[in-house]
């Protein structure tokens, strides 16, 4: 990243001015990105489009933070780092949330995380989510190998090499079994062959095949699924904890307002909010239509009407970990431009959060922010605004801020 930043600067390369489009949801190949990019290589890109901002988000770990933040300071790109997994809640035990067939479990995520290197319960937490994972895969594999004899996978010869630092998702061992097909029926006759009777289908596209294995083995009906039960994954209220004592904001997470669950999305603020959960995520290009008013997109208005009302920042992206998922949402539509003030807000506010947190501990729910603001209101209006004028040139402005600072104070170090 340091040669080509170097390149571009001795070439006369100019980067694009920033425009109001941002992608803060995009995974990397840590935890599977569909077109195989690394941290730097997402924030290069971003910076070449003209991203205002951009973050990351794995599934379980933090493995790409350092990378992406370095890469963000020498790009001069606005950065967040986020983490994602699955979760319980008990209040929503018998409704489907947002894991499609599956009763209580929730994708859930702390946004804004500036370091790895956590202590006691955080970093307890976060290796037992590596464990956990590998565990969940390892049975996972065990399953599907019976029926895609003699498909098999070995998980530390097939999968593992699949990934940068030993975090398989379900997508890598899809990709796994693609390639053992591959190999043991190089006969292209022979393979689809295999695969229709296997699944029923041979697509020809890569992504629409691994797709299809996904379904048909992994997910709710396949020979590899096994109903979450008590105990399968932590509580939110867990994970909420893990989140604060690392420094991140939890969130929220949601889908598209058709479930069980989200139809009753003001009980689920409640409950998230009631275990500390101060953010909402969204993908926006699977909420609506070009040119189609439905009601995707007033789901999408009425959810985004709701974070506002509870003065919950929004983060959005494309995530990026399946074959056709964008670079960057399409704000420029009709469906989407008047929501561009809010989700612009809402990268301000983490951008802002992960540079004060990580320079002096003045997060968006530290303790300096609750004795700062009389509202969460005021809050936002600070943060919003120092993370629409601080640059990354000048973040280290802010480091070991005394703790009596003033948000005047803060702001008058970047003028």
């Amino acid at each position: 990243m340091l040669r080509l930043c170097e390149h571009a600067k001795a070439t006369g390369g100019l980067w694009p001015t920033a425009q109001p489009i941002i992608n803060l949801h995009s995974h990397t190949f840590f935890s599977y990105n569909a077109y195989g990019y690394s941290p730097s290589k997402f924030a290069w890109l971003a910076r070449k489009a003209g991203l205002t901002a951009a973050g990351i988000v794995d599934f379980d770990v933090l493995d790409g933070l350092e990378e992406f933040l370095e890469a963000g300071r020498l790009l001069g790109l606005k950065t967040c780092v986020s983490l994602e997994s699955r979760v319980f809640v008990p209040e929503f035990a018998d409704r489907v949330i947002n894991s499609p067939g599956e009763p209580g479990i929730a994708y859930h995520m702390g946004v804004g995380f500036t370091s790895a290197r956590l202590s006691g319960y955080a970093a307890e937490y976060l290796a037992s989510m590596r464990r956990t994972a590998e565990q969940r895969n390892r049975e996972l594999i065990a399953r599907v190998n019976t029926f895609m004899r003699p498909a098999e996978l070995d998980y530390e010869k097939d999968v593992l090499p699949l990934t940068p630092k030993g975090n398989a998702t379900e997508r890598h061992v899809c990709e796994a079994y693609e390639r053992k097909a591959a190999a043991m029926f190089p006969d292209r006759t022979t393979r689809e062959e295999f695969w229709t009777d296997k699944l029923g289908d041979c697509p020809a596209e890569s992504g629409k095949l691994q797709a299809l294995i996904r379904a048909k083995t992994m997910k709710r009906g396949g020979v590899g699924y096994v109903q979450p039960g008590k105990g399968s994954f932590p509580l939110m209220a867990e994970m909420n904890r893990f989140i604060l004592e690392a420094g991140a904001i939890p969130t929220l997470t949601w889908l598209d307002g058709t479930s069980d669950g989200e139809k009753c999305i003001e009980e689920l603020f409640q409950v998230a909010m009631a275990s500390g959960a101060a953010a909402l995520n969204i993908i926006p290009d699977r909420n609506y239509s070009p040119g189609v008013k439905d009601q995707k997109l007033q789901n999408l208005r009425d959810v985004v009407a709701l974070a506002e009302k509870h003065h919950f920042p929004i983060i959005v992206g494309t995530e990026m970990n399946a074959p056709g998922n964008k670079f960057v949402d399409s704000f420029e539509t009709a469906e989407l431009n008047p929501f561009v003030p809010v989700f612009l807000k809402g990268a301000h506010i983490a951008y802002a959060h992960s540079v004060l947190q990580r320079q002096s501990g003045f997060g968006y729910l530290s303790s300096w922010a609750r004795k700062t603001f009389a509202s969460v209101v005021a809050k936002n209006e600070f943060f919003e605004k120092l993370g629409r004028k601080l640059q990354p040139s000048q973040e280290d402005h802010l480091r070991s801020l005394p703790a009596d600072a003033s948000p005047a104070t803060i702001l008058s170090k970047i003028r």
